[in-house]
């Protein structure tokens, strides 16, 4: 059952979401904002608790209006003598304010229900204009307009003012704002604005193709697969055998039909997991019988396990003498995998994409995973999907691959994906056959965007061209707002700490990068040992090397902590994490990590050394200095480099030394900093390794207490 989050209890019961927010706070509640989702359970606590708080308060006011129009010219000449029938002596506690009160039938539209406060009411309905909400409250427009920038919703007159701005909005101007519901194609304008939230009887649930994600190493043969299964010369048209963009293609086998993703790689496939979409329900991890496991291949082992999806090993190239599937199974059991012939639960199939051989059993193994699993969907509800692919064509405008999850979609059908609306002129199907509708899984190429749409946006059905447009324009706004509050680090990671706190099974995710395999695999071991009481600590994916973008990515979509031993994120890897507010943890004592994960685990950690990033400089060339052995002769890329500042190099994303800047200089002489953009000189101390390619990473290094 789907929760109710914490806005949509404060609007049942009548009350502010702030003031809803606090008292599930005060009741020990996780929940961060209003947008927070509480369980039945949660809801029914808060419920009970303001009706056992407010029922008193609510009795008193009930009689006071009966009273009122027989004592309201009373009060004045004999305050003392009332006391005697009880009825009449509530006016005593309101005199003054109530002989407005008298001419309710006559005055509806003056509010009397809130005299007693500065604040007055206003109704509007979801999607009002800035126009129109400054007529509403007898402002001008421009006022309006200012104040909303000052808010961060840059807002023009015409626009439309995003609904989680009103209440604020009001406030500034003396309102109470209350939004009138809307019919059923309204939809949940959270800052999550990729996900659609939907929730069928089962009843009316039937079953539905699978959906299949391939995934693997570079040139084992996942297009080569696809090429074969659905009989199409994909692998002609494309450039040295790399899949150009996501496709989706459905093949008919026996009585059902199966939806196959052709992703560029794991990135595509976590891309899409990380905006919500989870559309996939099968990956088949493409593992040549020659290679064996790869890095790519470990890496899309990695995400398909974090996505929680069945995964299927398909042994391919078996039509080879280098063959060696035995090798390829043990191998995998390093990674997590264990295949039935090893007495585990993991499917494999041995294929020879390129002769065919295998292939009829590997979409057997599909179907029979498709029955046990038993896909299910509503085909006769709005349909709602995922968009997989998009771009502009000549001749059709903005189009997209897009995967219907649930109901069908038919032409005509007005549609929303996150900030872009439209309306369906045309269908197309993965043989370029133009169709009239789509049901669940049914993967389709459609024309009449009034924008590109972007890839992992889920898209559904609305009431008509008005109702998308609206929500297009809203959601534009909610992205906006969306910019100016992404998590920093310290949010993010005081967020993961009081889940772990409160969570009764807590799980702590974690990526290890090291500089070896032999520290590598005794992280592992140690990590394995790091339990509390309902709960324990996870590797999702674990290599030699530095951290890289995709394993921000991939900390990004499985909410998890990045943990680097002697290794260290590259430029782009440290701009991912900075745009994300992903954690990058780095040691170069083993025991230290150790000590950092058991408590992060247990939702509490030590006051601790944190780096603060100064710069980078990367080594071009390498000169001798009569008193400093070698100079490196740097450029500096990011930040600035300091002198006598702790310095650390970085030599293929591992580091080879930590110690001191010794000596900086620009042509010959002294310097105290080199900003970014310049060139420099720079003297290490203790250190005469310095190579050409090295980067020079330059930061200090404070104390400060965590939470």
């Amino acid at each position: 059952m789907a929760k109710k989050r914490v806005y949509e209890l404060a609007r049942e019961l009548g009350l502010e979401s702030k003031d809803v927010l606090e008292r599930a706070r005060e009741l020990g509640l996780a929940v961060k904002t209003a947008s927070s989702g509480l369980d039945e359970a949660g809801e029914e606590l808060v419920t009970s608790s303001f009706k056992k708080a407010d029922a008193p308060a609510a009795a008193k006011p009930k009689p006071a209006p009966k009273a009122e129009p027989k004592a309201a010219p009373k009060p004045k000449p004999a305050p003392k003598a009332e006391p005697k029938p009880a009825p009449k002596a509530e006016p005593k506690a309101a005199p003054k304010p109530e002989p407005k009160p008298a001419p309710v039938p006559e005055a509806v539209d003056e509010e009397p229900a809130v005299d007693d406060s500065d604040e007055k009411i206003i109704a509007v309905t979801a999607g009002i204009t800035v126009v129109d909400f400054a007529t509403e409250i007898g402002e001008r427009t421009g006022t309006v307009v200012k104040e909303l920038m000052g808010m961060g919703e840059m807002v023009p007159g015409g626009g439309t003012i995003p609904q989680h701005a009103l209440e604020s909005l009001g406030k500034v101007f003396g309102y109470e704002v209350l939004v009138d519901e809307k019919e059923e194609d309204e939809v949940d304008l959270t800052p999550d604005r990729h996900l659609v939230e939907y929730e069928d009887d089962p009843a009316s649930l039937q079953l539905r193709p699978p959906v299949v994600t391939v995934m693997g190493h570079v040139d084992h043969g996942k297009t080569q697969l696809l090429d074969t299964v659905r009989q199409a010369n994909v692998i002609a048209g494309e450039a040295g055998g790399i899949t150009q963009h996501i496709g989706a293609y459905q093949v008919e086998r026996g009585d059902g039909r199966i939806t196959f993703l052709d992703t560029p790689g794991h990135e595509a496939f976590t891309a899409l997991r990380a905006r919500g979409a989870n559309v996939t329900d099968i990956a088949i991890i493409v593992v040549a019988a020659n290679d064996g496991v790869m890095p790519q291949t470990a890496e899309a082992i990695a995400h398909a396990q974090a996505a929680d999806v069945p995964i299927i090993i398909a042994i391919n190239k078996m039509d080879l003498e280098t063959a060696d599937p035995y090798a390829v199974r043990g191998a995998l059991t390093q990674h997590g995998i264990v295949v039935e012939e090893l007495g585990g639960d993991v499917v494999s199939a041995e294929i020879s994409a390129l002769t065919g051989d295998g292939v009829e059993d590997l979409l057997e193994m599909v179907s029979l995973v498709a029955e046990v699993e038993e896909f299910k969907a509503n085909p006769n509800a709005a349909a709602v999907g995922t968009v997989i692919e998009s771009r502009v064509e000549v001749g059709r405008g903005p189009v997209a691959t897009i995967v219907v999850q649930r109901g069908t979609l038919k032409q005509g059908s007005s549609i929303v994906a996150g900030g872009v609306s439209g309306r369906v002129r045309a269908m197309f199907d993965d043989q370029e056959k133009q169709v009239k509708s789509a049901g669940p899984s049914t993967p389709v190429l459609v024309m009449g965007w009034d924008d590109v749409p972007t890839a992992g946006d889920m898209f559904e059905v609305v009431k008509n061209d008005r109702t998308a447009r609206k929500l297009a324009d809203e959601r534009k706004h909610l992205v906006r707002s969306a910019t100016h509050i992404v998590p920093t680090a310290t949010q993010r990671l005081e967020t993961l700490l009081e889940n772990l706190r409160t969570a009764d099974h807590a799980e702590l995710r974690i990526i290890v990068r090291a500089d070896a395999m032999g520290s590598l695999e005794a992280i592992r071991d140690s990590v394995r040992k790091i339990t509390r009481e309902d709960g324990r600590v996870s590797v999702i994916q674990g290599a030699v090397g530095g951290v890289t973008a995709n394993d921000v990515m991939l900390a990004e979509a499985s909410d998890a902590v990045i943990y680097g031993f002697n290794a260290r994120p590259d430029a782009t890897a440290r701009a991912a994490a900075k745009d994300t507010g992903i954690d990058i943890r780095t040691f170069s004592i083993i025991y230290e990590l150790l000590d950092d994960i058991e408590g992060m685990l247990l939702g509490e950690l030590a006051p601790e050394e944190v780096e603060s990033f100064l710069g980078v400089a990367d080594v071009r060339e390498v000169f001798r200095a009569p008193r400093l052995g070698k100079v490196a002769g740097c450029y500096v890329t990011e930040g600035e480099i300091n002198r006598n500042a702790k310095a650390r190099v970085v030599r293929d994303g591992v580091v080879v030394y930590e110690g001191r800047i010794i000596s900086l200089r620009r042509f010959k002489d002294d310097v105290p900093t080199v900003a970014v953009g310049f060139e420099c000189g720079i003297g290490l101390e203790n250190f005469r390794d310095i190579k050409e390619g090295d980067t020079i990473e330059s930061f200090e290094v404070r104390e400060i207490a965590r939470v």
